[in-house]
């Protein structure tokens, strides 16, 4: 008996300390950052673009670019993903400059030039302060908010505090909690993850259009994880499938590209359902017997 004690009594201190662990070092797992000397010079082939620094109220410094398109109809504001920095994700501005649109990236707490201690609190005001000089500049209604993976959450949230002239999701989670007790489901990651960042919550305050792309093959956040979220405002969302596609490669397909374009392209107009099959009932086969 006393075995089976003390056997039990290693198993939870083994236990507690991996809890421990992952309190601690869940940042490393979470993030890879990729850090820049700050006299570190941006450059991008047939790319116009202008640096600026966003101090913030607790000190730190939050580094950014602007990608310039020829007589802009309006602004991307690109949330990037979990890792390396805009010096990197600066090559896929391309994909909207070419529709007319600036881009604006920044790089998160910790990433490239950007300084402060990384939290979600912190990080959600830091994209905030962003937004709203962004505003200053652009009416919110030629503001598109798009999230890349981790950044959709970050997005989401943006959404659903503003009033952008839509949300796109690509590659979106339906939060972090769920995504990291695909890899530890035996931890109490509600109580121990920093950065729960919960999209599903926040999806349901945000009331512009909602465009959400995912790839089917994607491996790290499942497909059915959209096809969820998609559910929360089916009357604001619209969901975009690239077959084939994974987390990292969406990129490479022409089918995303196609439908990126209609995305940015598009205006919202209010479908007339008169006369059409919305409210049509089909008969049981028993009643067609009958009839």
């Amino acid at each position: 008996m006393q075995n089976w004690i003390f056997v039990l009594l290693i198993i939870l201190a083994v236990y507690v300390v991996f809890s421990v662990l992952l309190y601690v070092f869940q940042d490393y797992f979470l993030f890879k950052p990729e850090k820049l000397p700050s006299d570190f010079a941006f450059h991008y082939k047939n790319q116009e673009i202008e640096e600026y620094n966003v101090e913030t109220r607790d000190g730190a410094v939050i580094n950014g670019l602007r990608f310039k398109a020829k007589n802009p109809k309006g602004v991307v504001f690109y949330l990037k993903g979990n890792s390396k920095s805009i010096r990197g994700w600066g090559k896929f501005a391309v994909d909207f400059t070419r529709h007319g649109y600036d881009v604006i990236m920044v790089d998160y707490r910790g990433f490239g030039k950007s300084t402060g201690r990384r939290t979600q609190k912190a990080v959600k005001r830091d994209m905030q302060v962003i937004y709203n000089k962004i505003k200053e500049k652009v009416s919110e209604k030629y503001i598109i908010l798009y999230g890349r993976s981790l950044g959709s959450g970050f997005a989401t949230k943006l959404a659903s505090m503003n009033n952008p002239r839509m949300l796109i999701l690509d590659a979106p989670y339906y939060s972090l909690s769920k995504v990291a007790k695909k890899f530890i489901p035996f931890m109490p990651l509600s109580l121990l993850i920093k950065f729960p960042m919960p999209t599903y919550k926040w999806l349901k305050y945000v009331n512009c259009p909602i465009h959400i792309i995912h790839g089917t093959d994607d491996r790290l956040i499942p497909y059915k994880t959209s096809v969820r979220l998609s559910k929360i405002k089916p009357e604001n969302t619209k969901l975009y499938t690239v077959i084939g596609g994974g987390h990292k490669d969406l990129h490479t397909f022409e089918s995303y590209h196609r439908m990126l374009s209609e995305i940015v392209n598009s205006r919202p107009n209010k479908v007339n359902l008169e006369g059409s099959s919305i409210d049509v009932v089909h008969s049981s086969k028993a009643a067609n017997a009958k009839v």
